[in-house]
């Protein structure tokens, strides 16, 4: 048996390579349309979004981090091992979606973990149903968002520019796509990064290594996290990439900016609420909805049936695959 605090450290490693992960496959969600658009070099546009993504969670707070740390698991349930078997279960599926080049919900896939190796360790009284509730809904709530803010914003420019030349608007909104897409790399690193510093902070309780009696998160944690995760989208998932650009729908700097200020207002109003939602739920659903305005077809439905898929079942197999992790470390630990 390990000491604690080796146990703890070596949780926290997994819970920051999660973050790497997370970062690498959801590069995606921050780049994927000023790539499409041909606005940015997908170099500069990694670099960009890892230095927002740095920079989000000291912007936006960690309402999200108290969620994910206190409202998923039953603080008394919140194990090292419980933690550190749901950090592999959310890893283990971020992988397997990047290799099949699926823009899975690395949020869901951590929170499918930690319920998975919770329910093994408690059954149902080991988890917080009200948190867990919240974030199922939005799973549907954020994408149907995301859908109809950009939609709605790329409807009023198509009417505010109906006089100008294509030339001159994709001019002008290319420059502006460097904005949103900025802002978006704000709020996601807001978001997830959020999400691991709620774990790490949650392991430090475990350990004793922090007071229980409140949960705050410290600096050196948020720093560790925000790098984490601003890595990861540096060395970026291209597979992922390629399916959110130029797969979905054929996009313009428009529509690309009209994606990019959708999601992030949606992932902005999330990161104060405290709701851990999908960014990539967010963005998926505003490429689709900016793709509509043109007409329904512009969009590859096909292709978006696909990501509902892999939407669905990232709750469970991640769930399944951290149960099975803790099981395994209950025979070999």
């Amino acid at each position: 048996m390990l000491p604690i605090e080796v146990s703890v450290y070596i949780a926290i490693s997994a819970a920051l390579f999660f973050d790497f992960v997370n970062g690498f496959h959801d590069s995606a969600n921050s780049i994927a349309t000023v790539v499409g658009t041909r606005v940015l070099r997908p170099l500069y546009a990694v670099g960009m979004a890892a230095v927002a993504n740095f920079a989000g969670p000291f912007i936006f707070g960690t309402a999200v981090a108290l969620t994910v740390g206190k409202g998923i698991i039953q603080p008394s349930f919140s194990t090292v091992d419980v933690i550190f078997a749901g950090l592999i279960g959310a890893i283990i599926w971020d992988l397997v979606t990047w290799y099949f080049g699926l823009p899975s919900s690395s949020s869901h896939a951590l929170i499918g973990g930690l319920i998975g190796s919770a329910l093994l360790a408690g059954g149902t009284s080991a988890l917080v149903l009200p948190g867990i509730e919240k974030t199922l809904t939005f799973i549907v709530i954020s994408p149907t968002l995301g859908f109809c803010s950009a939609f709605g914003i790329a409807i009023i420019i198509m009417y505010l520019f109906r006089k100008y030349t294509a030339s001159y608007v994709n001019k002008i909104f290319g420059r502006l796509q460097i904005c949103s897409s900025i802002f978006f790399s704000l709020t996601h690193g807001a978001n997830d990064g959020q999400k691991t510093m709620g774990v790490i902070t949650a392991l430090l309780i475990s350990g004793g290594m922090l007071d229980s009696t409140s949960f705050s998160v410290p600096i050196e944690v948020i720093l560790a996290s925000a790098i984490a995760i601003a890595l990861g989208t540096f060395f970026g998932g291209w597979r992922i990439v390629k399916t959110m650009a130029f797969k979905l729908t054929n996009l313009r700097p428009y529509q690309g900016f009209c994606a990019e200020t959708g999601g992030g207002v949606i992932l902005t109003s999330m990161a104060w609420l405290g709701i851990p939602v999908s960014t990539t739920h967010a963005i998926a659903g505003a490429i689709m909805g900016v793709g509509a305005t043109k007409r329904l077809s512009a969009v590859r439905w096909g292709v978006g049936k696909r990501i509902v898929y892999a939407w669905i079942i990232t709750i469970p197999a991640s769930a399944a695959v951290a149960a099975l992790v803790l099981e395994i470390m209950k025979i070999f630990i």
